[in-house]
């Protein structure tokens, strides 16, 4: 009887509470009196036959004491007996209901929210681990090793020894491996964890047998994913046919501080991807192959380079005045020579005194800084590879282009024809023709001479080439009019007039998916037509300059690209005079090679480490 109606006054509590409004004890009657009878039931439906006896009960109990509340109660409790509905039907509105119920499951949006490690969280498990760290060096063991001796990758074991069956263990078989915890999961006396080195990945079975008893709580209690783990034993695979080490001892190499983004989301961050390439690699390993790739290309092209004949040659980043291209430059102070340097906008005129000097073959791969704009296209540090060979023209540049290519598609992809981002109107991009086309070329738009290639006419290009189609100009932005290999007048003050076509000059472009991949010329070698030909460039940059200091900026602290300085470089001029044999040159843009050949539809995705703005 006592536990009903501790039960009674609970529930009569409960109905005080729910009502919404919470009135308080001494203002019930009053707001009681206000109601009309007949509207009690409607305007608060708690107020019910039998409910009403029980919070009167309930009210009395608060001043009358334990004894007077027994009393109270006990005839409510009879009325609430004899009627079919009961207490507990009744004490619940449909808003206290809804407050019964379980919460509903939280959309997909929210749980991706939740999902996302925050700064609160990021900074608490830094917490925990760096406790952690403490501890282990408590205990005597140092967190961050110096050395670990392994004798397999991921990849070699998975190689060699696919072929146990499953339930199959190699006792007398010895292995180390090293790499980072991916995915860690415990089952009591057995602990499954997933490490991943340069090469792929592979499973570590942890059996309490085959471990000590300290080892196996460290293991436990002291290893989270993200830490970089060293482990020995032998090999085992599982029933369900995982190859895996069935490890025997085991070292913390290196102890993560800060948790990997969430395995099922990933990092998707596209900002953040850029910022902390480090962890995008982590989080994403399919990013790393990009960079490998990368490094196949570079590679090839040097390769290829060297097959020819040509030497590769350093040419100063830190010059006196900015030449070879017309771009703004970075600009920086030498503090012990009291001058202005410039970060070099191109290679070119330091490569051509190497032709002057004698030899005959050279080219640069390296970095090239030009202070522009910033797009998918454009990053303000590229990478380029630059060369010229003496007593050559512009065809010969045709078939280094076509060398280059082929020979890097060969080494990344193993075929000519690779997918890029589906591009328009052709799904695949054909990288080369053949040696067999007849010449295309006619003339097009006022006599303009140029190749035209149609969707048939590039189809045949598979089984026929010619050298003027052999620089790689297809699939322009334009698809019908795809290359340009004769321009009216010289566009560059660098490239030499055409002794066929006057008033030409010999130069051509290369076009691959819309994008220019490479461009090359006869170079000029007349030291005074050069000399005018700068000083030109100059006069018209000058007058572009102060007729752009004229107008009004349109945004605030946004400089004019014209507002920098163009001088001579008397050094080159001087070299000219010295005499330069007849050469051609080409630059090609190894950036977006790489895009091409790893399908990335941004450049910022082929550097490790773009030019970013500042972080707010």
């Amino acid at each position: 009887m006592g536990s009903r109606m501790r039960k009674t006054r609970t529930r009569c509590t409960e109905v005080w509470c729910r009502i919404g409004r919470r009135i308080p004890p001494g203002q019930y009657a009053a707001r009681l009196s206000s109601v009309q009878p007949s509207d009690r039931p409607a305007t608060y439906p708690f107020l019910r036959p039998g409910v009403m006896e029980a919070l009167r009960a309930w009210r009395a109990s608060s001043n009358l004491g334990f004894a007077a509340y027994r009393a109270a109660t006990a005839g409510s409790i009879a009325a609430c007996a004899a009627r079919p509905l009961r207490l507990r039907t009744y004490c619940c509105s449909a808003a206290a209901a809804t407050t019964n119920q379980k919460p509903p499951p939280q959309p997909p949006q929210n749980r991706r929210r939740s999902a996302s490690t925050t700064t609160s969280d990021r900074d608490s498990i830094r917490a925990i681990r760096l406790k952690k760290v403490e501890d282990l060096r408590e205990k005597g063991y140092e967190p961050y090793a110096y050395k670990w001796d392994r004798t397999h990758t991921t990849k070699e074991l998975q190689e060699e020894y696919s072929h146990l069956e499953n339930g199959e263990v190699c006792q007398k078989l010895s292995v180390a491996i090293a790499g980072r915890i991916v995915a860690r999961r415990a089952f009591g006396l057995l602990v499954f964890m997933t490490v991943r080195d340069d090469a792929g990945t592979i499973q570590l079975y942890c059996e309490k047998e085959s471990l000590t008893e300290d080892q196996f709580e460290q293991l436990k209690a002291f290893i989270d994913i993200g830490d970089i783990l060293g482990a020995s034993g032998s090999l085992k695979k599982t029933e369900k046919g995982e190859l895996s080490v069935y490890v025997k001892n085991f070292e913390i190499l290196t102890k993560s501080l800060l948790p990997l983004p969430d395995k099922y989301h990933g990092l998707t961050d596209v900002d953040k991807r850029y910022r902390q390439r480090y962890v995008d690699m982590i989080a994403n390993p399919e990013v790393a192959d990009v960079f490998r790739t990368r490094a196949k290309v570079v590679s090839e092209i040097r390769k290829t380079m060297e097959l020819f004949g040509f030497i590769e040659v350093e040419t100063p980043v830190l010059q006196g005045a900015a030449g070879g291209a017309e771009a703004r430059p970075f600009i920086t102070y030498h503090n012990s020579l009291q001058r202005d340097l410039y970060l070099r906008i191109a290679t070119e005129l330091h490569l051509k005194r190497m032709l002057v000097g004698g030899l005959e073959k050279v080219f640069e791969i390296g970095r090239i800084f030009r202070n522009e704009g910033i797009s998918t296209r454009h990053n303000p540090e590229f990478t380029t590879i630059e060369m010229y060979e003496a007593y050559s023209d512009y065809e010969s540049m045709m078939n280094m282009a076509e060398e280059i290519v082929t020979r890097c598609a060969m080494a990344t992809h193993g075929k000519l024809k690779v997918d890029y981002q589906s591009y328009y109107p052709f799904n695949n991009a054909f990288l080369i023709p053949n040696r067999e086309l007849k010449s295309l070329s006619k003339d097009h738009g006022g006599g303009r001479p140029c190749i035209l290639l149609s969707k048939k006419q590039l189809e045949l290009t598979l089984t026929a080439s010619d050298k003027m189609l052999n620089l790689l100009k297809m699939l322009q932005e334009d698809w019908l009019e795809s290359v340009k290999v004769l321009h009216y007048k010289p566009v560059h003050p660098l490239d030499m007039f055409s002794m066929r076509h006057a008033g030409l000059t010999e130069r051509f472009e290369l076009f691959i998916c819309g994008r220019e991949i490479g461009n090359a010329f006869s170079e000029l070698t007349d030291p005074i037509d050069q000399r005018s030909r700068f000083e030109n460039q100059i006069k018209q940059h000058n007058a572009k300059r102060s007729a752009m200091s004229k107008e009004v900026k349109t945004i605030e602290g946004e400089g004019d690209d014209n507002d920098y300085e163009v001088s001579l470089d008397e050094d080159f001029l001087t070299s000219l005079e010295y005499g330069m044999p007849p050469a051609s040159g080409m630059g090609l843009g190894i950036d977006r090679l790489v895009m091409l050949l790893t399908n990335s539809s941004s450049i910022r995705d082929v550097i490790a480490f773009p030019v970013l703005k500042i972080q707010q």
